[in-house]
């Protein structure tokens, strides 16, 4: 696999409009190709008996099921509200109005 070369990572810098220093663009240099070399590794893996996949792990739900089940009056769940309209909350406004 063919290494990049400093002007590859300047290029790649200058598009994501990181400001690099030299020794920066040193050190990203012999990272990324260190990163593709681990790359053409695994690519050399024979991986024909091994099914596609988007997850390693199995995933399960780990959230109980939701159950209507009885709750409150609304009486006492507004009984120490500051201030209510009927069966409601009043609460100032924070989106324009007064």
């Amino acid at each position: 696999m063919a290494s990049l070369t400093r002007a590859d990572v300047e290029h790649v810098a200058h598009l994501a409009r990181l400001g690099l220093t030299a020794d920066e663009l040193a050190r990203l240099e012999g990272q990324l190709n260190h990163i593709l070399d681990q790359y053409a590794k695994l690519a050399e893996l024979d991986t024909e008996a091994i099914p596609p996949t988007a997850q390693t792990i199995e995933l399960e739900n780990i959230l109980r099921d939701d159950v209507a089940r009885p709750s409150l009056a609304a009486q006492d769940v507004l009984a120490n509200a500051p201030e209510r309209d009927g069966d409601a909350f009043v609460v100032p406004a924070i989106l324009g109005g007064e």
